[in-house]
């Protein structure tokens, strides 16, 4: 098992101590990306940049060059193109004056510096991913620890998977959820329809709303989103495949990025949702601190052995999580 670190504590010093815990497997000179998710425009619950600085100061104490990224996303926003999200990032703090790096777009202001890697597992031959990880010689994965609709909960693999991953990657590990009005608890308030990035949601004048599930390419923005909560995930397949897709994907990615990647998970305002939809969402657990270590599924698994997993099971009841862990020991997804 890879060494895992954990530090109580919300504050920058406390991050501090972590990190000066940790050894670097990087040497002066070095490009080094930090991940990071900065939040959706008009969300509440990210984590303030001022972490991500401490993250860029300890690099560049060592000589080390880091520049701080994320990648664009399926659903409409504040983060569906590189402009709108790098304006998103300075909204939110996270400029390249404040941090002292450059902040960029792992996959290109058009989504398109992409690549495609073999893959070797069960769900895809390929895996396409931000260009990125091709053009750094190592990595800090920093994730925020909390909720997910459809994984029940993001840290470190999710942050790995579904952050360096294409946007035609993300659509392929959410082909099969789409949503399912419930009866009666509609009030037509037309947000649906709103955000929905393909036109799949459509509200009629005087009738609910329909979804072409031909168009709708599984973001979930519309079922998280909804006020009435009249929306849920219809899964075309089992919904363990979602949590296998997830877990291969950031396998794949792993193999090209893990000898020289440090892993960091936040466990602070741990939400229920995640910070990629708008709005301020109930926190669900108390805050700890911070941990960190060398492979994603242990500091995830660690992360949720410090929480426990009532909080997760409760905002998202229903959901087979341990089917990540599972998967990822059956494919050697391990330290």
């Amino acid at each position: 098992m890879s060494d895992v670190l954990k530090v109580s504590g919300r504050t920058p010093e406390a991050l501090r101590q972590l990190l000066d815990g940790m050894i670097k497997p990087f040497t002066p000179g070095d490009s080094v990306g930090v991940k990071v998710h900065w939040g959706e425009r008009g969300n509440e619950g990210f984590l303030p940049p001022l972490y991500t600085r401490e993250i860029v100061h300890w690099l560049l104490e060592s000589g080390i060059k880091p520049f701080v990224f994320d990648t664009t996303v399926l659903y409409s926003g504040g983060r569906r193109t590189g402009t709108d999200s790098l304006q998103t990032a300075a909204d939110h703090g996270f400029t390249e004056t404040y941090l002292g790096c450059p902040v960029l777009i792992g996959d290109g202001m058009d989504g398109r510096d992409v690549l495609e890697i073999p893959s070797g597992y069960r769900h895809f031959p390929t895996v396409q991913v931000a260009e990125i990880i091709r053009k750094a010689a190592g990595f800090v994965i920093f994730s925020h620890f909390k909720g997910h609709i459809e994984s029940a909960f993001g840290g470190a693999i999710k942050n790995i998977s579904m952050g360096l991953a294409s946007r035609a990657q993300k659509q392929r590990m959410h082909a099969d959820a789409h949503p399912r009005l419930v009866s009666g608890k509609c009030t037509r308030c037309g947000l649906c329809a709103e955000v929905c990035p393909t036109g799949a949601a459509v509200l009629p004048p005087d009738a609910e709303p329909t979804y072409d599930l031909k168009t709708c390419i599984g973001c979930s923005q519309c079922i998280a989103l909804c006020p009435e909560m009249a929306l849920k995930i219809f899964w075309g397949t089992d919904v363990k495949i979602f949590q296998e897709r997830l877990v291969e994907t950031a396998a794949v990615i792993w193999k090209e990025i893990g000898k020289k990647t440090l892993v960091i998970n936040a466990l602070l305002n741990i939400t229920a949702e995640c910070d990629c939809l708008e709005g301020k969402h109930p926190v669900i657990a108390a805050d700890y601190g911070f941990i960190g270590g060398t492979h994603p599924l242990t500091v995830d698994e660690v992360s949720l052995t410090q929480i426990g997993t009532e909080p997760f099971d409760r905002a998202h009841p229903g959901l087979p999580w341990p089917r990540q862990f599972e998967f990822a020991r059956e494919i050697g997804f391990t330290p």
